[in-house]
């Protein structure tokens, strides 16, 4: 398996750069670049003319980029940041943004970044490791009804309030550190006839918490709808609820509480249409690559 693959392997690829519409010569931005797997379907269906912007904050994704192809530019940077960097380069519209909003393999299968219960390790979650606060400083700094709000919020855990009051007991005694340590703490607060899934979502809780993540997409989102040309498209793949009820509002509404306004005649005014309803990989796919299961592809176009 190349290096690529072994880093991500993309989920509804052909779906997904499908769903892009490609124009030879347009402009187009792969927000999550990861393994470039999506890049790269991207790039065999552009013409000379065209280019593409790929986004990752992740420096060990650049060990993926594709070499000597003058219509590729990599970002090494957080998606939020899609404006500024199209500013950058001087480019007013994109014809199409894609967003595979799912952590990379290589981010779960990474046995020293704390992103999976399956492996003991310090408790970093960071995506991008340059810098801000670890999973482990989040535990340590932050109040109980805090703590308590992200793993109801962010983890959807009916425990939330009694896993908090367990950590804020342990912190006293003893820094939570590692993978070990926290699973430690929440398994009493997990059920243990859902326990992979439960523990799911107490580190889930933690990620989006440590990677600003909801932030982060709400402000890409916004800048995605407005670069794209009208008949532009915006695509892109969710893997839980939270971001998934994010993607449905903009793509419906134009913005992420879902508001719809009329005009005086009752007219839509968002700003974007969607395409078909949401697409799940199909049964072979989630077979072949089980972290296909939870992916949800929604597709709309700019009015």
């Amino acid at each position: 398996m190349n290096t690529a693959a072994a880093y991500h392997v993309p989920v509804m690829l052909h779906e997904s750069v499908d769903a892009l519409a490609i124009r030879d010569g347009g402009v187009y931005a792969d927000l999550t670049f990861g393994g470039g797997g999506h890049s790269r379907e991207i790039l065999s269906r552009l013409g000379d003319s065209g280019s593409l912007y790929a986004f990752d904050q992740d420096a060990e994704a650049e060990q993926n980029i594709p070499e000597g192809d003058e219509r590729f530019h990599f970002v090494r940077s957080n998606f939020r940041y899609l404006r500024n960097w199209m500013r950058y380069y001087g480019i007013d519209q994109l014809d199409g943004v894609l967003a595979d909003l799912g952590v990379s393999s290589h981010h779960f299968d990474d046995e020293t970044r704390g992103f999976s219960f399956r492996f003991d390790a310090p408790l970093d979650m960071r995506m991008n490791g340059r810098g801000g606060q670890t999973a482990a400083d989040v535990l340590r700094d932050y109040d109980e009804e805090t703590l308590a709000r992200i793993f109801y919020l962010y983890g959807e855990m009916k425990t939330a309030r009694r896993l908090a009051a367990s950590i804020v007991r342990r912190r006293a005694e003893s820094p939570i550190a590692t993978v070990e340590d926290l699973v430690g703490i929440a398994r009493p607060h997990v059920s243990p006839a859902r326990e992979k899934k439960d523990m799911a979502k107490v580190f889930q809780a933690l990620r989006i918490e440590v990677n600003h993540e909801l932030d982060a997409l709400q402000e890409m989102l916004a800048a995605a709808t407005s670069l794209l040309r009208p008949g532009g498209r915006l695509v892109v793949l969710t893997y839980h609820s939270l971001e998934d009820r994010m993607v449905k509002n903009v793509m419906r509404s134009g913005n992420t509480d879902g508001d719809v306004e009329q005009d005086f005649f009752g007219n839509r005014l968002s700003p974007l249409r969607p395409v078909g309803k949401a697409q799940v990989a199909s049964k072979e796919e989630q077979q072949a690559n089980p972290r296909s299961r939870s992916a949800k592809l929604r597709v709309a176009e700019k009015m």
